[in-house]
């Protein structure tokens, strides 16, 4: 079931899929559309979830669920993860490594390997002070006040010295 994300409790699970590109305003239009469809019929063991997305920056798909009512399974987890792998090959972009950090560069969104970003932290190309996109935040809370922080409030702070 469908909700608008803003109607979802603090406690909802998300999951954060970052893109290595930005998508195109068409390409948002779509995938919104491909995600209201999953989204509708998004079940656990043959019962409705409550959920609902969030597209940020044409580069972060986030997914929430309201556990309260019914948790995930491993087979609903299964199949969303399905829908997204069907989304990067469709639109030829990359949404599963999690080995890959996105970052602000003034209002540019940068995406760069952990072991670029380790060198630029070494390089001082980023500092303490650069907003860095959380993606391990696990419910929307966190997703609202944790996901876009300063790296030195982020597990990415271990590469700055």
């Amino acid at each position: 079931m469908l909700v608008p994300f803003n109607e979802l409790p603090d406690e909802s699970r998300v999951w954060i899929y970052q893109a290595n590109r930005s998508f195109t305003e068409e390409e948002v239009t779509e995938i919104s559309q491909k995600l209201d469809r999953f989204i509708e019929k998004w079940t656990a063991h043959g019962a409705s979830l409550k959920a609902s997305y969030d597209i940020k920056y044409r580069r972060f798909i986030t997914l929430a669920l309201d556990q309260q009512i019914n948790a995930a399974s491993g087979c609903s987890i299964d199949a969303s993860v399905q829908f997204i792998q069907q989304l990067e090959k469709e639109y030829s972009v990359d949404l599963l490594d999690k080995m890959n950090v996105s970052y602000k560069q003034g209002e540019f969104i940068a995406h760069k390997s952990l072991a670029d970003f380790r060198k630029m932290a070494k390089e001082k190309a980023v500092s303490p002070k650069t907003i860095v996109f959380n993606n391990l935040v696990n419910n929307k809370a966190e997703y609202l006040s944790d996901w876009e922080v300063p790296a030195s409030e982020s597990w990415h702070k271990r590469f700055l010295n």
